[in-house]
């Protein structure tokens, strides 16, 4: 089992497992390669790196750590074209009276989403939003997400 931390990520082959826990608002994305039984997983936790201050870790935002996350899988041997997304995350942990757009997690499903769709990785499986967080276990010899959550149990996609 590798465990990665906040605005972290990583990519390993099957029979190794990936996992990242208190996905909170963030978004714990998991790509696979089928084939080759490559795995990757990356907790994002902001939607852009424009306007952020700072900008040495990537993996910290959706726009630039999941592009990053594909060439490093891609490094590895697995095939862009073959890779599959599945996400989980993005819960609105808190409510605010004003009408301030500050729900970091749709804002994380949102731009998770529009980066893998112009990277061509289609999502085959989701677990995102709501108002709970989620620990995420992606199984490189399946490519099974495993999704816990205090609140929900267990869900597998």
């Amino acid at each position: 089992m590798i465990v990665i931390g906040m605005a972290d990520y990583a990519v390993t082959r099957s029979p190794d497992k990936l996992t990242t826990l208190g996905l909170g608002s963030c978004v714990g994305i998991a790509l696979y390669d089928p084939v080759t039984k490559i795995g990757g997983l990356i907790h994002v936790m902001l939607p852009t790196i424009e306007n952020a201050r700072f900008t040495d870790n990537r993996t910290k935002f959706a726009d630039s750590g999941i592009p990053f996350l594909v060439e490093e899988m891609i490094r590895v041997g697995a095939s862009r074209r073959r890779m599959v997304a599945k996400i989980a995350g993005g819960a609105k942990m808190f409510s605010f009276s004003s009408d301030v757009n500050l729900n970091i997690g749709e804002r994380n499903i949102q731009a998770t989403k529009v980066v893998l769709a112009e990277m061509k990785v289609p999502i085959i499986a989701e677990d995102v939003g709501k108002n709970y967080g989620r620990t995420v276990v992606l199984d490189t010899d399946t490519g099974v997400y495993y999704i816990k959550s205090a609140i929900k149990g267990e869900n597998i996609i």
